[in-house]
């Protein structure tokens, strides 16, 4: 490591009103950097800021993804203050933009990015829309689907503001020094974008160590998660109601969203369903804890689903499906299924059969591929790599 390393991370953090994982992340990673002996400069702006902008801000407010003036003269000032080593990039929208990778090459810092969506080609950033994988706007130049299907934030305008920023910083993603994917899922994503593999790290995010788990082992299944259709409930529901009640064990559902009427009507015709309503992250772990198999059988290119870095930590073994980074993650800690009821129904047999004999391995994985000290250091050799 470059002795004195200097980091700015920059993030726009997303509003209090809509939780986010990649906030818990970002704040996570700022807190292990500074306790390995890095020095962090935040760059952080927050969606709770917009109501308080001023007028003229506000007005300019659609175009922010494009270009923020404010946020690039606050961020040219830092640069000059801070003479960092490395901007660190994490989520530019809507009050940063992805001008601030231009903004830190003006002043000769060299800018890692960590991709946590496909948004340098997908408006809203999932892959998903209607119900269904979507990739429409991969390999467009400009995302005119987006627009048509009014894909970002239900609104044509904002999607077409969207697909404009996309296709005017086409030149800027592919200008950042290098990219930090959080699986290989995502790696693939930006070498089909056309960013050269020597680019790209694989460095998956790191969760805080909950410590060893208990020897005994849990029972039934666990899903926490948005209750949403891309998260797969209706997926898991109807897998398990394809089984006899009681044949699995219980399965408990923790989370909310637009699905929440429907994992209420199953727990109240099923006596072993049981909806748990949104928990908070010691209340999750508990759950986790008294689970033998946490269930992640997600719809869409899931990037990198917390819960199951969660179920390892705490020795929990998971079945999971074939998207996005979930394969990646799983490992040998577990059982991968395509996205279908039926393949569902058959991996829920099998886990329920064999999850107590993975609780060892599932907690192996994690303290090898996922802690916070083996993620910290590979996080600062990227640094150093970039900063010379």
């Amino acid at each position: 490591m470059k002795p004195g390393l200097k980091v700015v991370v920059a993030h726009n953090r997303y509003a209090a009103a809509a939780p986010s994982g990649e906030n818990v992340i970002v704040d996570a990673e700022i807190a292990q950097l500074r306790a390995a002996g890095v020095t962090v400069a935040p760059f952080l702006r927050s969606s709770d800021e917009i109501g308080g902008l001023p007028a003229g801000q506000k007005a300019l407010l659609p175009l922010s993804p494009i270009y923020n003036g404010p946020s690039q003269r606050a961020l040219a000032e830092l640069l000059r203050t801070e003479k960092p080593d490395v901007l660190h990039l994490h989520n530019p929208y809507p009050l940063l933009s992805p001008w601030v990778v231009r903004t830190a090459h003006k002043h000769g810092v060299p800018v890692v990015q960590t991709v946590h969506n496909y948004r340098q080609v997908c408006a809203p950033g999932l892959y998903f829309r209607d119900g269904h994988v979507c990739h429409d706007c991969r390999g467009r130049a400009f995302g005119l689907p987006a627009i048509r299907h009014a894909c970002y934030r239900g609104s044509r305008p904002q999607s077409a503001i969207m697909a404009t920023t996309l296709a005017v910083h086409r030149g800027t993603w592919r200008s950042v020094d290098r990219y930090v994917a959080l699986t290989s899922a995502i790696a693939d994503h930006l070498r089909d974008y056309g960013i050269p593999a020597d680019r790209i790290s694989v460095k998956p995010n790191a969760i805080p160590d909950p410590g060893q788990p208990a020897g005994t082992p849990g029972s039934g299944f666990l899903f926490a998660a948005r209750l949403s259709p891309e998260k797969g409930l209706g997926l898991l529901l109807d897998a398990w109601l394809g089984h006899a009640e009681g044949e699995l064990g219980t399965l408990r559902i923790a989370g909310d969203g637009p699905l929440r009427p429907l994992a209420e009507s199953v727990a109240a015709s099923r006596a072993d369903v049981t909806y748990l309503g949104p928990l908070d992250r010691p209340a999750t772990l508990a759950q986790i804890a008294a689970a033998a198999c946490v269930v992640a059988p997600s719809a869409w290119h899931d990037v990198l689903p917390t819960i199951i870095l969660e179920a390892l930590a705490s020795g929990r073994p998971v079945l999971g499906t074939t998207m996005g980074g979930i394969p990646y993650l799983v490992g040998d800690a577990g059982w991968v299924v395509e996205p279908e009821a039926g393949a569902i129904a058959a991996g829920l047999k099998a886990a329920h059969a064999a999850a107590a004999g993975l609780a060892t391995t599932a907690r192996r994985r994690y303290e090898q591929s996922f802690a916070p000290d083996v993620l910290v250091r590979k996080l600062i050799d990227i640094y150093g790599e970039v900063a010379k």
